[in-house]
């Protein structure tokens, strides 16, 4: 990581040190209090409604899940904060997947609290704090506003489609666990769902990894990115076509081209990854 003076150096640090605090020490005990709350919740609305009551088992999953995502990536950004103070390069790509943990996690974590708890989004705050390092973290390099702009605006809807993405595949298994007909499939509105639910995840995955390869401005970054992107939008426009019951594959869609905008064309694409030698 590159740096321009003492100051710099010492918030990018600080700014690792506190917020890894705050994933190791916070977090556990702001997840158990969300998931609890959304559980008990869930308990009530699934005896009257047995359609919701896939969302327990998944939510007992995926929260411990994120949770220890996040306190592992708490205890990376401690390790590596005096490497970042010395100004060593490979700690940009790494802290910035690091900071994209919480950002990504928190807000997965939010949408079924608001959806079934609502009030404050307590989740939100996890959300904030990886933000938080996510951003301070781009503005702070010693770059051209240009490359910080780019970065900012593709690695932020980078990780608000992987967000969503991840949240649209807990949706198809939520429905699918409890589809009429199972074990079999009555009609395209239910086995599409295998797929987009699927195509979705898988798409997380890279999008998570592109924020690593393109904080080092790899192609291969921006190719998992573009890649991604152009699956979650082939699948989940036309499932939103057949499942107009929701608009959230629109959104997917909507997300998808966002990321799409600020990847391809090629004033981003320039400022987003190094020429080819």
């Amino acid at each position: 990581m590159t740096v321009v003076s003492k100051q710099p150096r010492l918030i990018t640090s600080g700014v690792a040190i506190v917020i890894g605090l705050f994933m190791i020490v916070a977090t556990p005990f702001i997840v158990q209090v969300s998931l609890e709350r959304v559980l008990k919740e869930l308990v009530v609305v699934a005896v009257e409604q047995a359609k919701f009551a896939s969302g327990i088992k998944l939510f007992n999953f995926f929260y411990p899940f994120w949770r220890a995502f996040i306190f592992v990536g708490g205890v990376v950004l401690l390790a590596i904060s005096p490497a970042i103070y010395k100004q060593e390069k490979w700690t940009y790509p790494v802290s910035m997947t690091m900071y994209a943990l919480p950002a990504i996690g928190g807000m997965f974590m939010f949408l079924p609290y608001i959806s079934w708890v609502g009030g404050f989004p307590l989740p939100m705050v996890i959300s904030w704090v990886g933000l938080a390092g996510f951003w301070a973290t781009i503005f702070l390099q010693d770059k051209e506003k240009a490359e910080k702009w780019s970065q900012f605006l593709a690695l932020t809807f980078i990780g608000m489609l992987a967000t969503h993405a991840f949240t649209i595949g807990i949706g198809a298994q939520r429905m699918l666990w409890t589809r009429p007909g199972q074990p079999l499939y009555e009609g395209l509105q239910w086995w599409i769902l295998t797929v987009a639910g699927e195509v979705n995840w898988i798409a997380t995955i890279l999008l998570v990894i592109s924020v690593f390869l393109l904080a080092m401005r790899k192609r291969t970054g921006w190719w998992l990115a573009v890649i991604s992107a152009l699956a979650i939008l082939i699948i989940d426009a036309p499932t939103q076509i057949i499942r107009t019951n929701t608009l959230d594959y629109l959104y997917g869609s909507l997300l998808a081209l966002g990321v799409l905008l600020f990847t391809i064309p090629p004033y981003f694409k320039k400022h987003l990854i190094d020429s080819p030698s």
